[in-house]
C-alpha cells in the first residue's frame, strides 16, 4: 500500500515537472532569460578587467639630453597606446582635467646631467585622482619602469655607465589628493541607488496592473497611451529624484565628502538620468506579463549597465567596439558628469557632452516606451 502511494505521488510529480518544463521552455521571454547569462559572459568577460591598458599619457620633457627620451620610450603598449608631449607645465592640469590623459610626466631639465653625475634624478608623475584604481595601478607601473630604467643604465657601455644613480618618482594626484575612496565611491553609489529605485518601481508598474486585473480598466479609460506612460513615469521619477537629493545630503553631511560643484548642474544631470531609466523601466514593464518577469528584466539591464559604466573597470580597457557601445549607456555619462561636478567642480561647458547624451537617450527611451506601450494595447 505504501509503495503504491509513493508510486502514485511520483507519477503526479513527474507529470507536473514535465508540464512546468514544457511551460518554461516554450515561453519565449523565459528562453531569452536563460540565454542572457551567455551573452553577459562574453560581453563582460571582455570588458571587466582590473588591468590598465589602452590609456594616454602626457609628457612635459625639459631634459635636453638623451636620457629623458630614453626614459619615455619605456612607457609602451599595451598600457599606453598614446604618448604625447606638452610644451608647458601648465598644460598638465588641463589635459588631465579634460581626461585626454590619465597621467602626465614632468621630466626636469637636469635629468640627464644628474644621472651622468651619479646623482638621483627626480621625475614628477601626476595622476587623475578621479580614477583611483587606475591611478594606483599606473603609479606602481611607473615605479617599476623607473627601477627597470635605472638598472639598464648599470649595464650600459663603459662610456655611458653609471654607478649609484636612481630615479625618484614624486607622485601627485589631481582632484583627489588623499586618494580617499569615499570621494569616488559615494557619488557613484548615489547614481546606482537612484537607478535601482527608478528602474524597479517603473519596471513593475504595468506588470503589476496586469496581475491585479486593473490594466484593462486603464485601457478603456479616456487616457491615451502617452498619457498613461506619462502618468506612471512622473511620480516615480519625482520620488527617485527626491531620494537622490537626500542621498546627496547624507554624502556631504554624514560622510564628509566635499562638493566642489554647482547643485543645479548636478540636479539637471540626475534628473535627465532618472528620466532615461524611467523610460527603460516602462519598456521592460510593457514586455513583462508578471512582476517576476519585470524584476528579472530589470536585473538583466542593471548588471551590464553598471559594469559597463567605467565604475569598476576603465572604459579604455575594453575592446574598441565595446567602448563605442557604452556610449548608449546612460550610467556611463551620468557617472562621469557627477564625479566631475563633485570632485573638481565641473562647469556646464565641461559636462555639456554628457548632458546632450543623457537628453538624447532620455528622449529615445521615453518615446520608444510610449510607442511600444501603444502597440501592445492595440
Amino acid at each position: 500500500m505504501r509503495y503504491s502511494a509513493l508510486s502514485a505521488s511520483f507519477r503526479r510529480i513527474s507529470v507536473l515537472t514535465a508540464k512546468e518544463f514544457y511551460t518554461v521552455t516554450m515561453d519565449k521571454k523565459i528562453r531569452v532569460l536563460f540565454a542572457l547569462p551567455f551573452l553577459l559572459l562574453f560581453t563582460l568577460g571582455l570588458a571587466i578587467t582590473m588591468e590598465v591598458k589602452n590609456t594616454s599619457m602626457a609628457v612635459f620633457n625639459q631634459d635636453s639630453g638623451d636620457m629623458g627620451r630614453r626614459f619615455i620610450s619605456y612607457f609602451s603598449e599595451p598600457t599606453f597606446t598614446r604618448v604625447f608631449e606638452l610644451s608647458d607645465a601648465r598644460e598638465i592640469g588641463a589635459v588631465i582635467e579634460s581626461q585626454r590623459a590619465i597621467m602626465a610626466l614632468h621630466i626636469p631639465e637636469d635629468f640627464s646631467r644628474r644621472l651622468f653625475s651619479d646623482r638621483p634624478a627626480t621625475v614628477q608623475a601626476v595622476f587623475d585622482g578621479r580614477k583611483i584604481n587606475a591611478a594606483q595601478a599606473l603609479n606602481g607601473y611607473t615605479d617599476a619602469i623607473a627601477g627597470q630604467f635605472a638598472r639598464s643604465l648599470t649595464n650600459a657601455p663603459p662610456s655611458q655607465a653609471h654607478g649609484g644613480q636612481g630615479i625618484d618618482i614624486v607622485t601627485r594626484y589631481l582632484f583627489n589628493p588623499n586618494l580617499s575612496y569615499l570621494w569616488y565611491s559615494l557619488p557613484v553609489l548615489m547614481v546606482l541607488l537612484t537607478q535601482m529605485i527608478a528602474l524597479l518601481v517603473t519596471g513593475m508598474a504595468v506588470a503589476g496592473e496586469r496581475e491585479l486585473g486593473t490594466f484593462e480598466q486603464l485601457l478603456v479609460s479616456p487616457l491615451s497611451s502617452v498619457e498613461i506612460v506619462t502618468g506612471k513615469a512622473m511620480p516615480v521619477a519625482f520620488l527617485a529624484f527626491c531620494e537622490g537629493l537626500i542621498i546627496h545630503g547624507i554624502i556631504m553631511k554624514v560622510f564628509g565628502v566635499p562638493f566642489a560643484g554647482n547643485f543645479a548642474l548636478l540636479a539637471t544631470c540626475m534628473g535627465l538620468f532618472i528620466l532615461t531609466v524611467t523610460g527603460v523601466g516602462l519598456f521592460i514593464s510593457s514586455l513583462s506579463s508578471t512582476q517576476q518577469q519585470a524584476f528579472l528584466g530589470c536585473f538583466a539591464y542593471v548588471m551590464p549597465a553598471t559594469l559597463l559604466s567605467g565604475f569598476m573597470a576603465p572604459i579604455e580597457n575594453m575592446p574598441d567596439a565595446l567602448q563605442y557601445f557604452t556610449l548608449l549607456n546612460p550610467t556611463r555619462h551620468v557617472i562621469k558628469a557627477v564625479l566631475g561636478i563633485y570632485i573638481k567642480g565641473a562647469t556646464f561647458s565641461n559636462v555639456l557632452p554628457e548632458i546632450l547624451w543623457l537628453g538624447g537617450i532620455a528622449t529615445a527611451t521615453l518615446t520608444f516606451a510610449a510607442w511600444y506601450f501603444k502597440r501592445k494595447t492595440q
